[in-house]
Formats: C-alpha cells, sequence, structure tokens
C-alpha cells in the first residue's frame, strides 16, 4: 500500500475543516501491518486501528507547517521502542478519546520504515522533497 490520506479526513479538510492540523494535537504511532489491515474509506478514528497494531508510544507532531496545500513537521523520535516490526506510521489528531481522534494519513515510505524495534530509540525523517509529509 502506498502513502495515503483517509477519506474522511479529506471529506474534513474539504468540506467543514473538522482538524486543524496547526493548532490541533496532532500525533503519530508506529503501525504493523500484519495487525492492521487498513481501510482508507471506512476506517475514521483511532479506535478502528487495532491497539495491538500500534507500535511505541505516540508522539506528538512539532514544528507543524501548513504551506502552498503541503503539510510538515519536524522529524519523529520514538524513544525505546519495543514490540513487533512498524511498516507504517499512522497520523491521527489526538482529543484524548480514541473514539473522537480523527485518522488523517498512513505513511509507510519515510526514512526509518519499515523499522525493527530493538529497544533503541526509532527515528522517522520525513521527505524533504515537494510533497513533504503529504500535499493536498
Amino acid at each position: 500500500m502506498a502513502s495515503a490520506l483517509y477519506t474522511t479526513y479529506k471529506t474534513l479538510a474539504l468540506t467543514t475543516g473538522g482538524v486543524n492540523l496547526l493548532t490541533d494535537t496532532i500525533k503519530c504511532v508506529l503501525v504493523d501491518s500484519a495487525d492492521y489491515t487498513a481501510s482508507l474509506g471506512t476506517h475514521d478514528f483511532l479506535v478502528d486501528v487495532p491497539a495491538g497494531a500500534r507500535v511505541g508510544t505516540a508522539q506528538t507532531l512539532a514544528s507543524k507547517t501548513v504551506t502552498a496545500g503541503v503539510f510538515d513537521a519536524a522529524d519523529v523520535t520514538f524513544p525505546s521502542v519495543t514490540g513487533d516490526q512498524s511498516e507504517y506510521v499512522l497520523i491521527y489528531k489526538d482529543t484524548g478519546t480514541e473514539a473522537t481522534s480523527n485518522l488523517i494519513a498512513l505513511i509507510d515510505t519515510a526514512s526509518g520504515l519499515p523499522s525493527t524495534p530493538t529497544g533503541a530509540d526509532i527515528t522517522i525523517t520525513w521527505d524533504n522533497g515537494a510533497n513533504r509529509i503529504f500535499a493536498l
């Protein structure tokens, strides 16, 4: 699967603006593809991603920017990661409740992916090309 945006997020971005990438708490978490079958069209919230598929501790994105429809943030370091191999980084709006935390993007092409946890830190380096993390 190529990196992609969740359908619900695209609808929110084009209609109600229910997610503000700059002011909302935007987090990311590593995800094991063996434990999560992505359904971009039907998965809406973090609760749709099994807890067992999430690897490491979710990290808050810092230094977020949106320029000409392109979203970027500082590279992310997941500290002391253990667990399953991770093929994805899942980006979501954190509301503090999984049932209302909107899924935004599932990324499978970033430096650091796939990653095999060894208890050490895992750093994900976002693309520095024209599309950065993602572009609308």
